[in-house]
């Protein structure tokens, strides 16, 4: 049997929340570091989310990305990079907690280059201008949402990295997403209602994907987490 609405939400939250924890954990115990593999980094974060919670399933690949390679979006697959002294770093995870989906990105800056700084700064910022946006229209559509985030990266002075800005998370396999279907994304092209209903009645939950990027530069930064709670 289905949770019911305030359970879904629930265990979104907690899932996001232990999401929030592992990621405490790779800070403090130093993972992203200079002369580290991207690789390398990727699969101790496995291992570390293992030994803290149990988990060993992932609903989507696990993203490091170093230097260059945090300009691309998502579906690239760059080679394997080695983490540089003066580096900007962004991992991007979906852990599976309990049978629900977290979906969680955080940028490190390492090194003291001001831009890469500003960057860093201005990730949650932008974030959480976004979510105030979403929840100031209650009919706003995944083409208005993502209108207004590429207007606030612009006027924070980047560019958006990806082609979205975020998509659906819910239960483990939540429903399908898929690159042909527009409405699970925010996007230019989905111009349906982010608040509405699955295919089963359930409460549409998203995720709020920022990536901005300095082209110029060779660089880019990351900052995931939900939107629709928290």
């Amino acid at each position: 049997m289905a949770d019911d609405e305030p359970t879904r939400a629930e265990r979104l939250l907690d899932a996001q929340a232990k999401a929030v924890r592992l990621f405490a954990e790779i800070e403090g115990r130093g993972l992203v570091a200079p002369g580290e593999g991207e690789r390398a980094v990727s699969d101790r974060i496995r291992d570390l989310a293992n030994e803290l919670f149990g988990t060993t399933r992932h609903w989507h690949k696990r993203i490091v990305r170093s230097g260059p390679n945090t300009l691309l979006p998502y579906r690239e697959n760059p080679p394997d990079r080695v983490i540089g002294t003066d580096d900007i770093v962004f991992a991007d995870l979906g852990p599976i907690f309990e049978e629900y989906e977290a979906d969680f990105g955080r940028t490190f800056v390492l090194g003291d280059d001001p831009v890469k700084h500003r960057l860093w700064d201005d990730l949650p910022k932008v974030f959480d201008a976004g979510k105030r946006f979403f929840e100031s229209d209650p009919e706003i559509t995944g083409k208005r949402m993502h209108a207004e985030v590429e207007r606030l990266a612009t006027e924070a002075g980047w560019e958006l990295g990806g082609w979205h800005a975020g998509h659906l998370v819910g239960e483990f396999p939540h429903e399908t997403i898929d690159g042909a279907r527009v409405e699970s994304y925010i996007t230019p092209d989905n111009d349906t209602p982010l608040r509405r209903t699955d295919k089963a009645g359930r409460r549409c939950h998203w995720i709020q994907e920022i990536h901005l990027v300095d082209r110029e530069g060779e660089f880019g930064g990351f900052y995931e987490e939900l939107l629709t709670l928290g």
